[in-house]
């Protein structure tokens, strides 16, 4: 027998621990966070300005982006596929209040109401999907995907609509929905930190 035919017959399966921290936390509250900003934007209290759009770009955008690629070196297919998809929804928002603003060769680039209104419609789509594969996973994360969910289909319907009042009530919906992102995020942390269930999820 050769010796490459026993190397191989000498195989033995290697367990690998994974040591990793848990990046979910970091992508619900760069998620969180700018949700609850843009919102209570949405709801009337400030204008759309360079915080929001800060933060949409740095902690709800390359945040998550980064929580996402975390989790796919976790085997995470749920994990990765949501933060990297919502990291880059943020992104590409910054990109539609941002891009028509480049000069007069851009502003022809601005959506109308109805292409914005499918836009969100379409992560619609995806976040109620998304929201079934939460059914196998914690409580508190079922409440965040289904009420970004019902949060994508009010901005959508307030913005083909020309709604004023839709959108109103979509900015409280996404207050809540960021609100909830951010204590699933913290109740993580301060489980692991304590090494029991002091926050239930």
């Amino acid at each position: 027998m050769s010796k490459e035919i026993q190397d191989i017959m000498n195989i033995t399966h290697v367990k690998v621990q994974d040591f990793t921290a848990n990046p979910a936390p970091l992508g619900l509250m760069g998620f969180g966070m700018t949700t609850v900003l843009l919102n209570i934007h949405n709801a009337g209290y400030y204008g759309l300005g360079a915080m929001i759009l800060s933060m949409g770009l740095f902690y709800g955008g390359i945040a998550q982006v980064i929580a996402g690629i975390m989790e796919w070196k976790k085997g995470n297919t749920f994990g990765t596929t949501a933060f990297t998809s919502y990291g880059l929804f943020w992104l590409s928002l910054v990109g539609i209040v941002l891009i028509p603003k480049l000069g007069d060769n851009f502003a022809s680039l601005a959506p109308p109401k109805t292409a914005f209104a499918a836009y969100l419609f379409m992560w619609g789509v995806f976040t109620l999907f998304m929201f079934v594969g939460t059914l196998k996973a914690s409580r508190s994360l079922q409440v965040v995907f289904l009420a970004l969910a019902i949060l994508f289909f009010l901005l959508a319907a307030g913005n083909y609509l020309g709604n004023a009042a839709i959108l109103r009530v979509a900015g409280f919906e996404g207050i809540f929905t960021g609100l909830a992102a951010i204590y699933t995020a913290l109740g993580q942390v301060l489980n692991e930190m304590y090494g029991k269930k002091i926050v239930p999820l």
